[in-house]
């Protein structure tokens, strides 16, 4: 693909439709609109879009039947479902149909972003691989650098790759465990992608991004008029995910008064949206992960002894980057490629004494921090060559990690000052994690977005 790629929105709703093709333009991508199917048509034959972003509901035809031409046509274009309230088991038929993701509005930016380049980087990998893979065994995704989505040929990821495809064979609950930064999301989609439920709906749901007065509606639903605000019914993600793999990501900062109920739900495989008062039954797959130790989670009394062992039937652990280091040079060359496409201009190489730095950096964040990095460099070296000049000084000068570093501030520098600056580092090594960083500075994920929010930053 020489061209960035390119993306056509299509939805009904004018501010919204805008507000997206900004957002993804700032990204790097090309970016072209339509306010219904019909016109959409047009757009896609002239165009050929790499990734389509389609609302569900839209005035003539909807975005399942927009889907349904869309994958007759191309069948390896991805297309993510945008959905509103109450459209959601539409979108879960979407699901069925092909479609490579649907997020409910309104959403993270950044979550989108996330979806959206992964949704890409591996249409890429299909159309690059679709030859060589004629005459795979069924189940297996072995590429010369990695399995699925993971790239890594060192010792430590043979031994993960053996295990996804042996859990993947189960339909037990798996407990996926690992530092942020890891992976943990790409194993559970793997586990998805090479299970009997492959063709049944994957959804995720992270319990530390989502407010605490909320995630029970969000798990288990609710009903219209259950609480101020439910002006209608909604399904929660055990109903979204009927057929196919549930993922609770940070299982362990879910609300402890939750827990029980969740516990319960899992027994019976059946639920009770908030407000309701019939029963619904459900067959799911569940995958949850911690970036804790989930025994030191149980010790703390953040994680039930009962739901953990619940929980934990089958374990993967995913290493940390430091312990894996040859895998370093393959992760950041892929970075580089796939950053190169996004921006624009020649592709990347990295210089050896680049590479050198990188494989000695101890990497806190992990993978997650590794890409973070990549895109930095990338953005910065529009002649083709990453040399170390183009790294953060933290990797470029060796400072190690945040916590292994003497901070100095400016005569006159403010407690506000020195705050800020923290935080913002603090988020640099954990890739965005507001999570993770929020539990190395002892504050609440809440307080962090509130002054990511108050310095106006979207991270």
């Amino acid at each position: 693909m020489e061209h960035p790629p390119r993306i056509l929105v299509v939805d009904d709703d004018l501010t919204f439709r805008d507000v997206l093709e900004m957002r993804l333009e700032s990204w790097g991508y090309q970016v072209k609109v339509a306010d219904r199917a019909s016109s959409a048509a047009g757009i896609i034959r002239g165009w050929q879009p790499d990734l389509v972003l389609s609302d569900v509901v839209m005035p003539d035809v909807s975005g399942i039947e927009l889907l349904t031409s869309l994958r007759e046509d191309a069948p390896h274009r991805p297309v993510i479902l945008l959905t509103a309230h109450g459209t959601v088991e539409m979108a879960v038929e979407a699901m069925k149909l092909g479609a490579v993701d649907f997020i409910t509005k309104p959403f993270n930016h950044e979550h989108l972003r996330a979806v959206v380049e992964e949704s890409l980087d591996a249409a890429r990998r299909r159309r690059k691989d679709a030859p060589a893979r004629e005459g795979t065994p069924p189940g297996r995704d072995r590429g010369e650098l990695g399995y699925g989505d993971f790239v890594g040929r060192s010792d430590a990821m043979q031994e993960v790759y053996e295990l996804l495809q042996s859990v993947a064979e189960s339909d037990a609950g798996v407990l996926i465990t690992g530092e942020s930064g890891t992976g943990k999301e790409l194993a559970a989609r793997a586990i998805h992608r090479e299970s009997s439920r492959s063709d049944g709906p994957f959804v995720a749901l992270n319990a530390a991004a989502i407010p605490r007065d909320l995630m029970e509606s969000e798990i288990f639903g609710h009903e219209k008029g259950a609480f101020t605000g439910a002006t209608q019914a909604r399904e929660g993600v055990f109903e979204m995910a009927d057929g196919g793999t549930l993922f609770l990501d940070e299982i362990g900062e879910m609300p402890p008064e939750l827990q029980p109920k969740l516990l319960r739900v899992l027994d019976e495989a059946r639920l009770r949206r908030v407000g309701g008062r019939k029963e619904l039954s459900f067959d799911v797959r569940l995958l949850a992960a911690t970036n804790r130790d989930p025994r030191e989670a149980v010790r703390e009394g953040l994680l039930r002894e009962d739901l953990f062992f619940r929980l934990n039937i089958l374990t993967v652990h995913l290493p940390p980057l430091r312990q894996r280091a040859g895998d370093i040079p393959l992760l950041a060359r892929r970075f580089a490629r796939q950053f190169s496409e996004k921006h624009g201009g020649p592709e990347r190489w990295l210089e050896e004494d680049t590479l050198d730095l990188l494989e000695e950096h101890p990497w806190p964040g992990n993978v997650r921090e590794l890409r973070n990095v990549m895109e930095r460099a990338v953005v910065l070296s529009r002649d083709g060559g990453i040399t170390p000049s183009h790294l953060p000084p933290w990797i470029r000068e060796g400072e190690g990690t945040l916590a292994e570093q003497d901070w100095t501030f400016p005569e006159g520098a403010t407690v506000a000052e020195a705050e800020r600056e923290l935080i913002l580092r603090t988020l640099d090594e954990t890739g965005n994690n507001k999570a993770e960083a929020a539990r190395r500075l002892g504050i609440s994920v809440r307080t962090i977005r509130n002054k990511l929010k108050s310095w106006d930053i979207d991270r």
